[in-house]
């Protein structure tokens, strides 16, 4: 009998990074690993780049201009001094003291290229006191990276991605805050359009809504010279993040001076911006004292938010700064949606004042950090009847100044990394295609039982404001479709792949003594 071939899968070159990456462990916090890889992986990038346009002035017969910055940065090349070049840190990469000889290429780096000031971690390697082996094996790893393989591709944007979306799930429940799901941000840009004007995030993050924004340009045929990017974001090494996930696309941005908070030191004080994008903090407490901020202008005409919980904070900054046409799309828990003194009156008037034009449900499990059920609001300043002209498409929008869209997509998921939810791109275009309908004059639009349903004012009155779309949209009893069988094996499933995973982390725990010699015996 014919012996069974066994096929090995091969891997993605992102999985081979994450194991590189992961014998780190035990090294380095695995909070601090992210910053290592990523900062790495810019270095290499920025090299890269460099060398392929060094080589230009070489083909050229232009040697005498090899050392010179202008002739780099007039093609949005970072300019590097030997110190900073990959193969100056790879030659050393065994060495004692490699970790002193990245944050020199960092530093340099920076130092080299006004637009990166903030964006480099300082002595940042040092200070960890890496194992030298471990470190030098990550180093070989992102050497065989061809970042400039497949520039269609954008080979160190997936790395980025992947990254990013990993080590939020690996830091688990309350880590991670500064990634926002791939799924969710394509939806919101789907929806929201931003294809010309000023894009805000007022807690960006690692820059993922900039980043998704000029995918969506592109992938639309748009002109990304049409659109100027403002952010602010609070935690320092996020902000450096920002930085260096949007330089390493090209993509420039005013995320402000320095990391700081939204509300207490607001850095775009008289920004009026055509889209914004965010994913803020859920229930953030404390984010005020009692007597702070109270005349603050962005309150203005509505009630001052109360200090236990910044979700109408957030509302009231970003529809401050809504142009008369902007819109607005971003996620809160589902608290926000009924209840509180304070809040209800500000919903309340936000309703009446016609701002809030859709209230999308989203499945649990999307994000990686947290179980809460949320919602994407999307906030608009003009629901007026009005034709525009969108990326060369006439829209004939029609007044919905006195109606809600209330959409639930919490069957809509399908399961991602076993057991995390996302959207298709077949499904995210039927969700964004829904709601563009409902936007337009006879287009087709009807109420769809269990998904969607187009609430009047005299509805949400009659809710006394609430927002909760179950509300609203119709439902059948789910009950009776469910098979039970098939139920129950997806549980038996999950359960199964869970005792697998604490079995595996049993190991890793023994392992980590055993390295530094000490064994435990069960």
């Amino acid at each position: 009998m014919a012996k069974k071939a066994t096929v090995k899968k091969t891997k993605s070159m992102e999985e081979t990074l994450w194991d590189s990456a992961n014998k780190l462990r035990g090294t380095v916090e695995s909070s601090e690993y992210k910053h290592v890889v990523l900062g790495l992986i810019f270095l290499k990038f920025a090299s890269d780049k460099f060398e392929e346009r060094r080589q230009e002035l070489k083909d050229a017969d232009q040697d005498q201009f090899l050392e010179m910055v202008e002739f780099y940065t007039m093609k949005n090349v970072f300019f590097l001094p030997e110190e900073s070049r990959w193969s100056h840190i790879i030659k050393n990469s065994k060495q004692d003291n490699i970790a002193l000889i990245i944050d020199t290429a960092l530093h340099t780096t920076e130092k080299n290229n006004p637009s990166l000031k903030g964006a480099l971690p300082d002595n940042y390697f040092s200070r960890l006191n890496m194992d030298v082996s471990k470190l030098a094996a990550l180093l070989d790893t992102i050497n065989n990276i061809d970042t400039l393989k497949d520039k269609q591709q954008d080979i160190v944007g997936r790395v980025y991605e992947y990254f990013l979306a990993k080590f939020a799930i690996a830091e688990g429940k309350g880590k991670g805050e500064f990634y926002t799901p791939k799924s969710i941000v394509n939806l919101i840009t789907e929806m929201i359009e931003p294809y010309k004007g000023k894009i805000y995030d007022p807690a960006c993050g690692s820059g993922g809504m900039f980043v998704q924004s000029m995918k969506f340009i592109d992938s639309h045929n748009g002109n990304k010279k049409d659109v100027s990017i403002y952010g602010q974001e609070y935690t320092s090494t996020t902000y450096k993040l920002a930085k260096m996930n949007l330089a390493i696309r090209g993509i420039s941005a005013n995320l402000g001076a320095v990391p700081a908070d939204t509300f207490s030191k607001d850095q775009h004080k008289d920004l009026k911006a055509d889209y914004i994008m965010a994913n803020p903090p859920f229930n953030q407490k404390d984010w005020r004292a009692d007597n702070e901020l109270l005349d603050d202008p962005r309150w203005r005409g509505y009630e001052v938010p109360q200090t236990g919980n910044a979700n109408y904070a957030w509302i009231l900054n970003m529809v401050s700064k809504l142009s008369d046409n902007g819109v607005a799309g971003f996620i809160l828990a589902n608290g926000a949606l009924s209840g509180g003194s304070e809040e209800y009156k500000i919903r309340k008037k936000l309703i009446e004042n016609g701002l809030v034009e859709a209230i999308v449900i989203l499945p649990n499990k999307m994000f990686y950090t947290t179980d809460i059920s949320v919602t994407l609001w999307i906030v608009n300043n003009n629901k007026k009847k009005r034709t525009v002209k969108l990326n060369n498409i006439e829209r004939n929008y029609r007044d919905r100044k006195d109606e809600v869209l209330f959409m639930d997509l919490r069957e809509k998921g399908v399961p991602f990394e076993k057991k995390y939810i996302q959207f298709t791109t077949e499904v995210t275009e039927e969700i964004a295609e829904t709601y563009h309908k409902w936007q337009q004059k006879d287009k087709g639009y009807e109420n769809i039982p269990e998904y969607c349903y187009s609430g009047s004012l005299d509805d949400i009155r009659s809710k006394d404001y609430a927002l909760a779309a179950s509300k609203y949209i119709e439902f059948i009893n789910r009950d009776e479709n469910i098979n039970f069988d098939e139920k129950m094996a997806a549980l038996q499933s999950e359960f199964s792949e869970l005792l697998k995973e604490e079995e595996q982390s049993k190991k890793d725990f023994l392992n980590v003594f055993k390295e530094i010699g000490y064994e435990i015996e069960l």
